[in-house]
């Protein structure tokens, strides 16, 4: 454990992650030849003094734990049931049952039922653990709600909270109405997804804010900084963007100091 609690990312991709196979724009060469731009699927570790977790356990957690040298993680948090965020959860139960260790997933229970149907074997080596009401987790009060995922249905965000800091993570959103921004005003920190810069498909059909639609929703509630991550091969992370002070982009395995 490490003396400060941290927030590392694991994975800052959206759902096909960079380089995406098909493709050959300048992004996805850069992420083959170099890798600035390759992008595992969203997910990060939190660990501090009293503990770790994951937020999100997609089809990218085998080479994400191996890449940060671990062979086990007993708290995993749930943001919702979409593949890119669940894919890897057969492989974490397997390696519960081989390590003779029960895992403990937290997700509201909607998204655990829906889990179940998906992967019924689940609940032999994980604990599955409803948060519909809050819990607290390595230190963390947390609470999280539904938000707004566009065509895609709806995701969890999730606000982790201690005396001295308060921060959310709300990978996968959009045009996020009054009730559900009100969580995000006076954050200390916000990590938000944006999968593209500027993004040119029809409104109706898009499921995550882009960056120019997250600045206006950051100028409204004003968190001390912000992360973007959940990005696409769209995002460049050599070019410039004339982001505002206080706004960065999650490189992979970024580290943020939560303090």
């Amino acid at each position: 454990m490490c003396d400060t609690d941290q927030l590392v990312f694991w994975g800052t991709g959206d759902a096909m992650g960079v380089p995406r196979v098909y493709c050959r724009c300048a992004v996805c060469e850069e992420a083959r030849e170099q890798g600035l731009n390759r992008r595992l699927r969203s997910s990060v570790w939190v660990r501090g003094k009293q503990g770790e977790f994951l937020i999100d356990c997609g089809p990218d957690w085998r080479s994400q734990m191996e890449q940060a040298g671990k062979t086990f993680i007993q708290d995993i948090v749930i943001t919702h049931a979409h593949f890119d965020h669940i894919g890897g959860l057969p492989e974490w139960a397997d390696a519960c049952r081989w390590l003779e260790r029960k895992g403990r997933l937290y997700a509201p229970q909607e998204v655990i039922d829906i889990i179940l149907r998906q992967y019924p074997w689940l609940d032999r080596n994980l604990e599955l653990l409803p948060v519909d009401q809050g819990f607290t987790l390595a230190g963390w009060d947390i609470k999280g709600w539904k938000v707004n995922h566009g065509k895609n249905g709806y995701s969890y965000a999730y606000k982790l909270s201690k005396p001295d800091y308060t921060w959310v993570y709300c990978s996968d959103s959009i045009g996020l109405p009054e009730d559900q921004k009100q969580p995000l005003h006076g954050l200390d920190l916000l990590v938000l997804g944006t999968s593209f810069y500027k993004e040119e498909a029809e409104y109706s059909g898009r499921s995550v804010y882009d960056m120019t639609e997250a600045l206006e929703l950051i100028a409204e509630v004003k968190p001390g900084r912000t992360i973007f991550t959940h990005m696409s091969h769209d995002v460049d992370l050599r070019r410039d963007y004339g982001l505002p002070a206080g706004i960065a982009l999650a490189e992979s395995g970024y580290t943020a100091d939560l303090i």
